[in-house]
Formats: structure tokens, C-alpha cells, sequence
């Protein structure tokens, strides 16, 4: 039954392909308002569980409820309810960004005026109120994700689904767009985000889930989930193991381990980060290297 705060519910999610299950028994609840974060190697199932959320995949098993909407009985009316900024570029390149906003409400139904006044509202919303006429292929990477948001939020959606939104931008652009998603669910939307960008998740998210060969093996808020790792990281580089890493709950715990070491390796002392986890968890680095 979906819990009242819920926008997504997921419940016994599975989904197969040639007899493998690339989703397995998935359970997993998104508060309306929250900022979530789905993290996970290559091949963890983030990709078909995105598909499945947004109707453009059916299940094997399980259900999926959006806002309350059963997503496989009901895709017609549950994509009123959420907007999506896809990985690749999806923007028409011969049309100019004004034209996109516009094409878009058009296919939304939106009247005349009410276009008029979203787009122009939306170009401000999100800095391109002087680039409206620009092609797409002419304006920056970060533009076009900009561009990209705006489109998705053209119907008022109350959840939006952002796959790896600020993938390959630079530094500076990147916490551009880090600030307005901030700024989308500050103002009441509920943000599905998948990154490969593991302090993106950390700087972003109230929440994040770790998914691994289909199943959902951690969840909780990033510190939540430091503290159960260790707060302290201690490396110790040897030269014929590599690097190890150790972990602990305090300063002075991580001390008296380092106080125990032969002394010839080189030792960095750090707290932990959520990659930290991420790594012990799953064996992997993000990108699955």
C-alpha cells in the first residue's frame, strides 16, 4: 500500500533479460520533497530501473507507484506527473532553444498564451533568457543542460528524474547546475538523481541508495552512512600490497592503529567520504573500474 508521503513507491521490482535478473526484488520508498540519489557500478540495474519508473520499460515483476499512479497500468497519466533530463544530448540541434521550449509545451498542450508565459518564465528560471534564439549546436555543454531542465519542467512536474545531469561539464558549470537542482527542490520538487559523480551525490543528496547487481544493498542519508562505515580513513601505501584502507569511528582510534604499523609504509589520515563507502560496499569504483 503507498505510504501518504510517498511520490515513489517500488515493491518486489524485478526485471529479466535472457534469463538474468537485472533487477532483483527491489524495495525502495522516495518521500515527496526529497532529493534522492541512486548510485551504483556499470551494470547495476540503475539504468532499466529508470526506464521501468518512467514507463519506457515494463516490469518482469513487482510494482511501481508515482504520486499514487500505478506506472504499468496507468503510463498515459503518470507521465503528467514527473519530467526527465536524459544523459545524452535529446534536444532537436536544427531548432533553437526557444524552440525546443516550444515544441515541447506544444506536445504538453499547453495554450498559446500560457506557452508564452512558461517559456519566458523558464528561460529566466534557468539564466538563458538572452539565448532563446541561439541553436542548440552553437551554445556551451552547460547551456544545453540548462536548456535540458527547463524543457523537462515545462508542465509543472512534481518529480523530476535527472540521469547524470552534469556529466562531462566543467567544475565551475557543474556547481552551476548543482545549484539549481538545489533550487528546484527547494521549491517543493522531488529530484530522482543518478550520477557517476560520487561527491556530487555527497554535496546533493538527503538520501542516497547503493544498487549492485540489481539488488539494493545500502540506503540511508550520506553521513548515516559514513558513520556506519567509520568516520576516520586511514591509507597505508605499501609498496608491495598496494594501498589498504582502514576505518574508524574517531581520531584517536585511527592514531593507535597508525601508532601500530612496522612504521617503513607512507600513512594518510582523512575522513571518509562516501566514495569510501561506495568502494567497500560494492568492490568497485562508480564507473565500474
Amino acid at each position: 500500500m503507498l505510504q501518504r508521503n510517498a511520490m515513489i513507491e517500488i515493491s518486489g521490482l524485478s526485471k529479466v533479460y535472457s534469463g538474468k535478473k537485472v533487477v532483483d526484488d527491489l524495495d525502495l520508498e522516495v518521500a515527496r520533497g526529497e532529493l534522492f540519489g541512486f548510485l551504483g557500478p556499470n551494470g547495476a540495474g540503475k539504468t532499466t530501473t529508470i526506464r521501468i519508473l518512467t514507463t519506457l520499460t515494463k516490469p518482469s515483476s513487482g510494482r511501481v507507484f508515482i504520486n499514487g499512479i500505478d506506472v504499468a497500468k496507468d503510463p498515459s497519466r503518470v507521465k503528467s506527473e514527473f519530467g526527465v533530463v536524459q544523459q545524452h544530448l535529446s534536444l532537436n540541434r536544427d531548432l533553437t532553444i526557444g524552440e525546443n521550449l516550444e515544441l515541447h509545451a506544444r506536445l504538453h498542450h499547453l495554450p498559446s498564451k500560457k506557452r508564452e508565459e512558461r517559456i519566458a518564465e523558464l528561460l529566466d528560471y534557468v539564466g538563458l533568457s538572452d539565448h532563446s534564439d541561439q541553436l542548440i549546436d552553437s551554445i556551451s555543454g552547460g547551456m544545453k543542460r540548462r536548456a535540458m531542465i527547463a524543457r523537462a519542467l515545462i508542465h509543472r512536474p512534481k518529480l523530476l528524474f535527472l540521469d547524470e545531469p552534469t556529466v562531462g561539464l566543467d567544475a565551475q558549470t557543474r556547481r552551476r547546475v548543482w545549484d539549481l537542482i538545489r533550487r528546484m527542490n527547494s521549491e517543493g520538487a522531488t529530484v530522482f538523481l543518478t550520477t557517476h559523480y560520487i561527491e556530487e551525490a555527497e554535496a546533493l543528496c538527503q538520501r542516497v541508495g547503493v544498487l549492485h547487481h540489481g539488488r539494493l544493498i545500502a540506503l540511508g542519508a550520506p553521513l548515516e552512512l559514513r558513520r556506519k562505515l567509520g568516520m576516520v580513513a586511514v591509507e597505508v601505501q605499501g609498496e608491495a600490497n598496494g594501498t589498504t584502507y582502514s576505518y574508524f569511528p574517531d581520531r584517536s582510534s585511527a592514531s593507535q592503529f597508525i601508532q601500530d604499523l612496522p612504521g617503513s609504509e607512507r600513512v594518510i589520515m582523512r575522513q571518509s567520504n562516501l566514495e569510501d563507502v561506495f568502494i567497500e560496499l560494492t568492490g568497485e569504483r562508480v564507473m565500474g573500474e
